[in-house]
C-alpha cells in the first residue's frame, strides 16, 4: 500500500510530506483549493505524461516520491527481483519534471523508463477517476476481474502453459512441413550417393593398393625384359657373372699361404657368389611364373577411374572417400524417417491443441458461472448507489479462431443506464460519475479477490447526495477493510467514513498562492465535516450533526 508521498515544487505546492495509513483516507477541501493536486502528483510517480506547467512557477523542477509497502504484493516483489530492482520490502517511485518539460523516472533509485513505471504502478494502485484511460475501460481488466472473482488463477495459468505448448508444437510442425520438399530432394540425392559409394565398396588402404597394382601391371612387360637381360648376365657361359666369380675363386684357391687381405677378399667373393646365385634364382622364378594379364590391368584402371571420378564430384581426395561414405550414410539414416517424423509432429500438434481446447472449454464454463454471480452482485450494488435503472451485464463471446493464452473468450463489461436501452460498452454509455459508481460497485464485490492493494477514487460521489451518499461512504469504508482506499470527495456523508482525513486549503498573499494539505484530528475533523454540510457559516446544529455523523461512522 501507499505509505508516504513527498511532493516538491509541484503546481501550487511548495513542499508536502504525507504519511498514509491503511483503511479509508478521505481528501476534502473547498472548490479550487487543489484537492486533485495530490492525485496528479501520484499519477506522475506512476508514469503519467508530464507537462512543464506542472512545475511550480519560478522553480527549475518538480520532484515527486511515492513509497509503497510491498509485503502484501508478491507479484510486485517478483517483478522487481526479475529486473534487479528489489530493495527490501518497500518500493520507491520517483519522478523529476523540469521546467522545460523533460522528465526522468526512478524505481528504487535506478533510472527507469516510463513504461516500466506504469507497469509497476498498475500492480500498486488502481485509479478510479472520471478519465477515460482508467483500467475499467480495458477488456483485459474485465477478464482479470472476472477470473480473480471466480478464483480461476490456477486454471488460467494451466491454460496459458497449454497454449504455449500447442503453439510450440504447431510451429515445429510447420517448419518441418515447409522444409519437406527440400528434405525430400536431399533424401533422393543422399540415397543415390550412398548407393554409388556402396557399389564402390572401398576398404581402408584400397586406393593405395590399387595404385600400386596398376603401376606394376602397366610396367609388367618392361619388367620381364629387364629380368631376362639380368638373368642372361648372370648365367652366360663365357662372360657371365657367376662364371667370372667361379674363376676368381679358383685362382684364389690355388694360392697357398695367402696374406690376410687376400683371405678377406676371397671371403667377400664367396659371399658375392652366394648373393648372386640367390638373385639369379629370384629372377628365374619371376621369369618362369610371369603371366602378362591385360584384363586385370583394365579392371584395376577402371576401378581407379571410378574412384577418381566420384572423388572429383564430391570435391575430396580419393583417400577421403571412405570417410565421406560414412558421413553420408549417417545423414541418410537421420533423414530417412523424416516423413514418419512429420506425421508424428502433426499428431503431436493436434494432441496439444486438443489439450488446450479442453482446458479453455473448462475455463470458459467456469467464467460463465462466475459472470452470472458477479453480474447479479454488481447490479445489487448499483441499486444501492441510486442507479435503479442501470443494468450491468458481462458479455462472453467464444472465439476459438482467435484463441489466445487467456482462453477462447472475449470478455467485456456492458452497462445500460436508461430503461429500454440495450447494454453497451462502459466507455460509450456511462458518464464520468456513473462510471465511477459502476467501478465502485465492481470493486466492492471483487475486493476480496483483488490483487491491487490501493484503490483511489476521485469524486465518485458526483451527482449523488442524501441517503445514496451515505451508502457510497459505507461501501468505501467496507472496501477499505480489504486494503487501502484514498477518496477525494465533497460530500460530508462520505468524508465522515474515513479513518484518515486530509484537508486541502489555499493560502495566498499579494504575490503568490499555494495549496496546503494537512491531516485533521479531533475537533478539526468535526469542523471540516460541519463546513461541508453548512458552508462557511457554522452553527451549533451543523456542528452537532457533524459530531453525530462521525459517531455513527465509528
Amino acid at each position: 500500500m501507499l505509505t508516504h508521498l513527498s511532493v516538491q515544487n509541484f503546481t501550487l505546492v511548495d513542499s508536502l510530506e504525507l504519511e498514509f495509513k491503511s483503511g479509508m483516507t478521505v481528501i476534502t477541501g473547498e472548490t479550487g483549493a487543489g484537492k486533485s493536486i495530490m492525485l496528479d502528483a501520484l499519477g506522475l510517480a506512476l508514469g503519467d505524461r508530464a507537462d512543464s506547467d506542472k512545475v511550480k512557477r519560478g522553480c527549475d523542477k518538480a520532484d515527486i516520491c511515492a513509497t509503497f509497502d510491498l509485503q502484501a504484493i508478491p507479484q510486485a516483489r517478483q517483478w522487481l527481483q526479475e529486473r534487479d530492482l528489489e530493495q527490501g520490502k518497500e518500493c520507491l517511485l520517483r519522478r523529476v519534471v523540469t521546467s522545460d518539460g523533460r522528465s526522468r523516472g526512478y524505481i528504487n533509485g535506478h533510472p527507469a523508463p516510463l513504461a516500466q513505471m506504469r507497469e509497476m504502478g498498475e500492480m500498486l494502485i488502481d485509479l478510479h477517476s472520471q478519465h477515460a484511460h482508467q483500467s475499467l475501460l480495458k477488456k483485459d481488466t474485465h477478464r482479470s476481474l472476472l477470473d480473480d472473482f471466480g478464483g480461476q488463477q490456477e486454471l488460467v495459468e494451466q491454460c496459458r502453459e497449454l497454449y504455449r505448448a500447442w503453439h510450440g508444437a504447431e510451429r515445429k510442425f510447420i517448419q518441418h512441413r515447409d522444409n519437406a520438399e527440400e528434405i525430400t530432394a536431399r533424401l533422393q540425392l543422399l540415397r543415390y550417393q550412398v548407393q554409388e559409394l556402396d557399389a564402390l565398396g572401398l576398404e581402408a588402404g584400397a586406393i593405395e593398393q590399387l595404385e600400386a597394382e596398376q603401376q606394376e601391371l602397366a610396367n609388367a612387360e618392361s619388367s620381364l625384359q629387364l629380368s631376362q637381360q639380368l638373368a642372361q648376365m648372370c648365367e652366360d657361359d663365357e662372360a657371365g657373372l657367376l662364371n667370372s666369380l667361379s674363376r676368381a675363386l679358383s685362382i684364389l684357391d690355388k694360392y697357398g699361404d695367402k696374406p690376410e687381405r687376400l683371405s678377406s677378399a676371397q671371403e667377400l667373393f664367396i659371399n658375392a657368389q652366394i648373393q648372386l646365385q640367390e638373385a639369379h634364382s629370384e629372377l628365374s622364378h619371376y621369369i618362369d611364373n610371369f603371366e602378362l594379364d591385360p584384363l586385370r590391368l583394365r579392371q584395376v584402371e577402371e576401378r581407379l577411374s571410378s574412384c577418381y571420378d566420384i572423388a572429383r564430384k564430391h570435391r575430396v581426395k580419393p583417400e577421403a572417400l571412405i570417410e565421406l561414405h560414412h558421413d553420408l550414410s549417417a545423414e541418410l539414416a537421420g533423414l530417412d524417417g523424416s516423413e514418419d517424423a512429420l506425421d508424428e509432429l502433426e499428431q503431436q500438434a493436434q494432441r496439444s491443441h486438443k489439450k488446450y481446447l479442453d482446458c479453455a472449454e473448462k475455463l470458459s464454463a467456469r467464467r460463465q458461472r462466475a459472470a452470472t454471480k458477479l453480474q447479479q452482485a454488481v447490479n445489487e450494488q448499483l441499486q444501492a448507489l441510486s442507479m435503479k435503472n442501470a443494468r450491468f451485464e458481462i458479455h462472453l463471446q467464444r472465439q476459438e479462431e482467435q484463441a489466445s493464452a487467456h482462453g477462447i473468450d472475449e470478455i467485456e463489461f456492458l452497462i445500460s443506464t436508461n430503461p429500454g436501452q440495450p447494454p453497451k460498452a462502459l466507455a460509450k454509455v456511462a458518464s464520468g460519475g456513473e462510471l465511477s459508481r459502476v467501478s465502485l460497485a465492481i470493486q466492492v464485490v471483487t475486493a476480496q479477490s483483488s490483487t491491487t492493494p490501493t484503490l483511489v477514487f476521485d469524486e465518485v460521489d458526483v451527482g449523488i447526495g442524501g441517503a445514496t451518499a451515505d451508502v457510497v461512504g459505507r461501501l468505501l469504508r467496507t472496501l477499505g477493510q480489504q486494503g487501502q482506499i484514498i477518496c477525494v470527495t465533497h460530500l460530508p456523508q462520505v468524508a465522515s467514513k474515513g479513518q484518515q482525513h486530509l484537508r486541502v486549503h489555499k493560502e495566498s498573499d499579494h504575490s503568490s498562492a499555494q495549496s496546503v494539505l494537512s491531516e485533521l484530528q479531533g475537533e478539526d475533523k468535526i469542523m471540516e465535516i460541519a463546513r461541508m454540510m453548512g458552508g462557511t457559516e457554522l452553527t451549533r446544529q451543523t456542528i452537532a450533526h457533524a459530531k453525530e455523523m462521525l459517531a455513527m461512522a465509528e
